[in-house]
């Protein structure tokens, strides 16, 4: 998921986090309605920790100290930029490029330094001031958070504060965001919004919808009127990701972001009552994206066409194993699927393993190589039965706060380059 890369929990403060930790102070009778994480088995894992298994308190209070610094954050809208998306209204949410660049010192005739050019994997600094890109990420990484924190802990302000993030960004009238991406990862005097902008949300919303589910087990301070309010907002959101001309440029997409859009239009389908078109789109998945966008050997050609191939290879098998997981809510199983020439996920999540746990060096082309950032599809595959990433497991490097797989079970993009 994007703008987890924190410093790592210091030993001795973990430790001690843990040690005060107790056991939940509420209880759900029902397993919560999680759209990618597996609901039942974190009703298991609550159970195991309410019994104070020693390794997942360990993990609690990783996240519990993540979950803490979020408590003094936000709440952040879309409203409060210092100017409105190019449309005007400043309900509508605007991010800006990140791999293009001014070429001309900006002037009073020209205050954006254009024309802009592409520079591929590298990120434009400005990108993170003067839109919502940076915020949106915090909505979406504090809430699951928060969320994840009380479903395990009970603590009253983790869902407080989860709450009014929420009811801030997406519901209240003052500083809602309008349902739509028209203006998502603009370029300046060149596209006043663009259909890659899509995977703003696309890569990381779907966590939120997750963070909804478990504060619908019962959270103080999120009530059925939220919970009705998100729904509706949910699903205006999805109609503008089924009809408008962005929404389906991205669905046509073939490589990474066709995957994110599948993901996330299956998410929405799923969370909004449409089990139908969610089941379909995670079937139409492996002969639409399988079959063509992963080779033979399990490589994924237009991933390792990019200057991050590595980053951009996980990031790929990230969309993919979420889809998977909610594939598992509505009776597919995509990790089975093996297309005409043995295509496969089990297949590309191998091909990462060698430099996933160090025992060769990553053959293509990567500006930043990451070798925790593969942890997570691997956890994934070896969850889902495959041998190689099973032995895998206990050679992977763990990401900056710890590997926090056994509390939320769903891959997440560990080296984001969001900012």
């Amino acid at each position: 998921m994007s703008g987890r890369s924190r410093a790592a929990v210091v030993l001795a403060t973990v430790a001690t986090i843990a040690a005060a930790l107790v056991p939940s102070a509420h209880a759900s009778p029902e397993a919560p309605a999680t759209v990618v994480l597996d609901g039942a088995r974190l009703q298991r894992t609550k159970a195991l920790l309410d019994r104070g298994d020693p390794r997942l308190r360990r993990e609690l209070a990783a996240l519990a100290s993540r979950a803490d610094d979020w408590l003094h954050q936000g709440p952040w809208t879309v409203v409060d930029k210092p100017r409105p998306a190019p449309g005007g209204d400043p309900h509508d949410y605007l991010s800006q490029a990140p791999y293009w660049w001014p070429t001309t010192t900006p002037t009073a005739d020209n205050p954006w330094g254009c024309p802009y050019v592409q520079k591929d994997g590298q990120r434009n600094p400005e990108v993170d001031s003067g839109t919502d890109r940076q915020d949106v990420e915090k909505v979406f990484d504090s809430t699951y958070d928060l969320s994840l924190a009380w479903y395990y802990t009970g603590r009253k302000a983790y869902a407080e504060k989860a709450a009014r993030i929420l009811r801030t960004w997406f519901l209240d009238p003052a500083t809602r965001m309008n349902p739509n991406l028209d203006h998502a990862q603009f370029i300046p005097c060149r596209y006043d919004g663009r259909a890659i902008g899509v995977i703003d949300f696309s890569q990381s919303y779907t966590s939120v919808l997750d963070a909804q589910a478990l504060l619908a087990t019962g959270a103080p301070g999120w009530s059925a009127q939220d919970r009705t309010a998100m729904r509706e907002w949910n699903s205006d959101f999805r109609h503008w990701l089924e009809n408008s001309d962005f929404g389906k440029q991205e669905g046509a997409a073939s490589n990474n972001h066709g995957t994110f859009y599948d993901m996330q239009l299956a998410a929405l389908a799923f969370a909004t009552g449409d089990r139908a078109l969610a089941r379909r789109t995670v079937l139409d998945a492996r002969t639409r994206r399988i079959d063509p966008q992963i080779a033979a050997d399990g490589s994924q050609p237009q991933e390792l066409a990019r200057t991050r191939s590595w980053h951009y290879s996980t990031f790929d098998l990230v969309a993919y194993t979420r889809l998977a997981a909610i594939g598992r809510h509505v009776g597919v199983n995509l990790w089975a699927h093996r297309g005409p020439q043995g295509q496969g996920l089990f297949r590309a999540v191998d091909y990462l393993l060698p430099a996933a746990t160090g025992a060769a060096a990553w053959p293509h082309p990567e500006l930043e190589f990451h070798r925790y950032a593969a942890s997570d599809v691997v956890h994934a595959a070896a969850d889902a039965g495959d041998e190689a990433a099973r032995e895998a497991v206990g050679k992977l490097e763990a990401p900056p706060g710890g590997d926090l797989w056994a509390l939320r079970p769903a891959a997440e993009q560990l080296d984001s380059i969001v900012g």
